[in-house]
Order: C-alpha cells, then structure tokens, then sequence
C-alpha cells in the first residue's frame, strides 16, 4: 500500500513539475493535487491510502520525508479536503537549465509541448508502470492549474485517475 501511495505523490510530481522550468519563476512552489476516479473501488482506495500517509508511523513518516527532502521537496501535507499539498524548490540555475526537483523512481520519459498559455503533457514511466497526459495553463508566472489523466498498473491491474493540481509560487526563497 506505501509502494501505491508513494506512486500517486511521485505521479502528480512528475506530472507538475517538469512544467515548472518553461514560463515559472524560481523558488518555493505550493502544489496543491487531488487524485480522484470515475471507480468508486479506485477512488475509496486513493482516500484510504491519503488517510494513511497522515498517520503513517513515525519511522515510515521519517523515511518519506528524507526521500522527499532528498528532492527538493516537503513531506506531503493531506489537507482536510483530501487535497495532496507538496512545497518544491526550483533554484535558477535548475530553471535555467529546465532540472526540476522529482520523486518519481523508475525509468520515466515526458514529453510537453508548449501550447498556447501553457503546455501540453505526457508522461509514460516503466516502473510502476503508468502514463498519462494533460494539460498546464499558466496563470502568470506565479501560478498555474493542470489537468492530467493517469493510468497505472497496481496489484496487477489497470488504474485510472485524474489528478487536477493548482501550483502558486511562495517566494524565491527556499529553505532547506
């Protein structure tokens, strides 16, 4: 159930931030994410495992946010409404350079094009094996929405959800 968890948090980071780097100021970015399913079996469980990570053991707590931190970015923050909240850090040198700081493990490729006041995305990763596509639409350069369809394969079979993200950016400073 931590393996599934933890690839919803490093899907919607795969998804967000590689937008980050094309249009997006450096600095401290709230993301704020909600996983839902048109399965009700699919959706419940996203819930249960969301509740989980915010009762997670102090040593299960510990190991996601150093491997959190290790990226740049917070711990997940579960809000009352079920929203996924991350803070990630861009410097100017990874926007310059269009590096972005990434939870997803496994052998990941995207694929964004930018459209007309955003960009369009695709992602397809082999490990967990998921892929999904969207779209990003800039507000600005301190704010952004984005729209994504996922699927991926969890305890052997097809899972599909859609993963609607608002990002606004908290200042050019990032504490570490």
């Amino acid at each position: 159930m931590i393996r599934f968890l933890s690839s919803v948090i490093a899907l919607v980071s795969l998804a967000t931030l590689p937008s980050f780097a094309q249009g997006m100021k450096p600095g401290l970015w709230e993301i704020s994410s909600r996983v839902t399913s048109a399965d009700a079996q699919t959706d419940q469980t996203v819930s249960m495992l969301l509740q989980q990570l915010g009762n997670l053991p102090p040593e299960q707590r510990s190991m996601v946010q150093q491997m959190a931190q290790n990226q740049g970015l917070s711990m997940p923050n579960i809000t009352p409404d079920g929203n996924v909240s991350i803070k990630a850090c861009v410097t100017p040198e990874m926007a310059a350079n269009q590096q972005v700081p990434n939870i997803q493990q496994g052998d990941c490729t995207s694929n964004n094009v930018a459209i007309d006041g955003g960009m369009q995305l695709a992602f397809v990763c082999s490990n967990p094996a998921s892929r999904g596509e969207g779209q990003l639409r800039f507000v600005g350069e301190r704010a952004f929405t984005m729209k994504m369809n996922v699927t991926s394969s969890v305890r052997g079979r097809q899972e599909q959800v859609r993963v609607d993200s608002d990002g606004r950016w908290q200042g050019g400073y990032c504490p570490r």
